[in-house]
């Protein structure tokens, strides 16, 4: 008999059948015990495997009616816990999974989790949010209310762009329009592409898939966006695999199949010349950070545009992440390099044709870096901040940092709020340090907290917490789902943490970056 790393066992939820964690013993004789290099080769969507809590399932035909779309289809080639615990809130059918088996995973092919599944107060949230929503008759995906935001969006983006070709006789008002054009590309990457990208814009799968589009339609690439945010930062959020940063600061590269998956490249590879992580190796310019950084945000989606995604498409990988799902198929790739050309055309071409060659690249240059400078203002409060916890993996990590996250000073806020909870109910149930659901509460930080208007604005960006959580759920209902959560983290000692505006979290988030520019290496 062999043990299988994470069996699930069925429960009922909400009226479906779901699979949920434990382990259990299956027999040699009847089992196909698959390799993580097998796995790793069913990396497209042509034949496309996946590991969930050690089971690996075939889902190259399902993908093809997939309710939720061709988002599945980045779970190919990788164990896709998180991606099937975050995205299915009422749980998946443990009939669809016996369906789709091939096997489980062999001992020890998989790296050892960061994360454990085996507390209580994940499935407990998830339980009171869909019931939440279903009180009050809201669909779990976007509706009227996001598409009227959207039309709005979308006018006003092709409208200033237009305004900004034909204003010939006065450049620094053409100017202005490039601004807002910047302006309106930022509000249409939070409000529109990022629902739908996570498969939460619509029911619909085609209108899911066209609003994930209109982030190539301003220039950036959705699908390498996926594998950043979905695939890196979403799961692993604050996570850094030591040994992996460390082989970075020695030039030292190997394969993406020798590379554990459980690392956030979103915040902490993004800018040059900036220390994100209390586990990085502080240098003498980063005691500056905190004075230099809003100009580095300005460049980010310059920087994305520009170099990431074309390097992305070109070498399949992005960092530790197969990009094979996507840029393993000619028609993404067409899709990619013909948007790339267009999005070129209408945004760099024709400035340059109406106003000439300087000028225009001048209003290129100034719509992305208005652009980069909006975006970059409203998530990087989200994790990177005073009092956020961050999490490290790798053989060489000892102590505390194990199996919990920690703040600069190496402590775990959580031990407090733990405590606070049990002193109010001593038979409450223990939520692990490493929980993903605890982690992503203690990595993740809200501003303007229940307001709806600061939700719409951006796009639900100040409700962090709940985005993290409820990925496929659309930011329109985060508002009115926010005190579940938060009543929710309160009863079982998890932290939650909101600032009182975007403007004191910016603030906070610059004294915070002062701070890391001159504190030690935490080992």
């Amino acid at each position: 008999m062999c043990k299988a790393p994470q069996e699930r066992r069925s429960e009922t939820t909400n009226g479906r059948t779901v699979i949920s964690s434990s382990t259990s013993t299956v027999d040699d004789t009847n089992t196909k015990f698959i390799t993580n290099e097998e796995l790793r080769s069913h990396n497209t969507p042509k034949s496309a495997w996946a590991s969930v809590h050690g089971k690996v399932i075939d889902i190259t035909e399902f993908g093809k009616r997939h309710p939720g779309g061709d988002i599945i289809f980045l779970a190919s080639g990788k164990d896709a816990t998180i991606l099937l615990e975050t995205y299915h809130p009422r749980g998946v059918p443990s009939s669809l999974i016996r369906k789709l088996q091939l096997g489980v995973m062999k001992d020890g092919e998989l790296k050892t989790s960061f994360y454990t599944w085996d507390s209580d107060f994940y499935k407990t949230l998830k339980k009171r949010v869909v019931n939440r929503l279903e009180e009050l008759k809201l669909s779990r995906r976007g509706s009227v209310e996001i598409w009227i935001k959207a039309i709005f969006l979308l006018i006003g983006f092709w409208g200033c762009l237009i305004k900004m070709y034909t204003t010939t006789d006065n450049f620094t008002m053409a100017c202005m329009w490039s601004i807002s054009m910047g302006v309106f590309a930022a509000f249409i990457g939070t409000c529109i592409q990022h629902d739908g990208n996570h498969g939460a814009f619509a029911e619909s799968r085609w209108l899911n898939k066209s609003a994930g589009w209109t982030l190539d339609m301003i220039g950036a690439s959705a699908y390498t966006w996926e594998f950043q945010h979905m695939l890196g930062h979403h799961p692993y959020t604050n996570v850094l695999d030591m040994d992996e940063s460390d082989k970075q600061q020695k030039c030292v590269d190997c394969a993406v199949k020798d590379k554990d998956q459980e690392s956030d490249p979103d915040v902490f590879s993004s800018y040059p010349a900036m220390r994100m992580h209390p586990a990085h190796e502080p240098s003498w310019f980063h005691r500056y950070q905190h004075i230099y950084a809003p100009l580095l945000f300005s460049f980010m989606t310059l920087s994305k545009v520009m170099q990431q995604d074309i390097e992305v498409a070109i070498n399949k990988r992005l960092s530790h992440i197969d990009a094979n799902c996507r840029y393993g198929s000619f028609i993404h790739l067409f899709r990619f390099w013909t948007m790339k050309v267009l999005s070129t055309i209408y945004m760099m071409v024709l400035p340059c044709w109406y106003h000439g060659p300087a000028k225009g690249f001048a209003l290129f240059f100034l719509g992305h870096i208005t652009c980069g400078q909006v975006l970059a203002t409203m998530f990087i409060v989200n994790h990177v901040i005073e009092g956020v916890s961050y999490g490290k993996k790798g053989e060489n990590v000892v102590g505390n940092s194990v199996d919990r996250p920690t703040v600069v000073n190496g402590s775990t806020p959580m031990e407090a709020t733990q405590k606070v909870a049990l002193s109010k109910d001593a038979n409450l149930p223990k939520t692990h340090y490493n929980d993903w659901a605890a982690v992503q509460c203690q990595t993740s930080v809200n501003w303007s907290s229940g307001s709806w208007f600061w939700n719409h604005f951006s796009g639900g960006l100040s409700h962090q917490i709940e985005h993290h959580l409820f990925p496929s759920i659309c930011h329109t209902n985060y508002c009115y789902i926010q005190d579940v959560v938060q009543n929710t983290c309160i009863e079982y000692g998890v932290p939650y943490r909101n600032e009182s505006s975007l403007f004191i979290a910016y603030y906070k988030m610059l004294r915070h970056l002062k701070h890391l520019g001159s504190s030690k290496k935490i080992d």
